[in-house]
């Protein structure tokens, strides 16, 4: 379902600014599909997921961490930092 996480410089600033991490993922996964494998996977509690579906076709997902897990300490588990 998640195919590859985004680290480019904005991924970079919204890991550190808003708690949020983005990764490209499935484009038929739901938000739900997206919430329940990282929760399971990773141990994390998730406040809000936004997807985007890209001109180019790609779906694109904006995942906000609860505050009292750090977006930061998921990046470097999935490799970004």
């Amino acid at each position: 379902m998640i195919k590859e996480t985004l680290s480019t410089e904005k991924a970079t600033k919204l890991i550190e600014a808003t708690n949020t991490i983005v990764v490209i993922v499935d484009k038929k996964a739901t938000k739900d599909q997206i919430k329940s494998e990282l929760e399971k996977s990773f141990e994390v509690k998730i406040e809000k997921i936004n997807t985007v579906i890209t001109p180019t076709g790609i779906k694109k997902a904006y995942i906000r961490l609860k505050p009292e897990y750090k977006a930061v300490d998921l990046a470097q588990k999935l490799g970004i930092l």
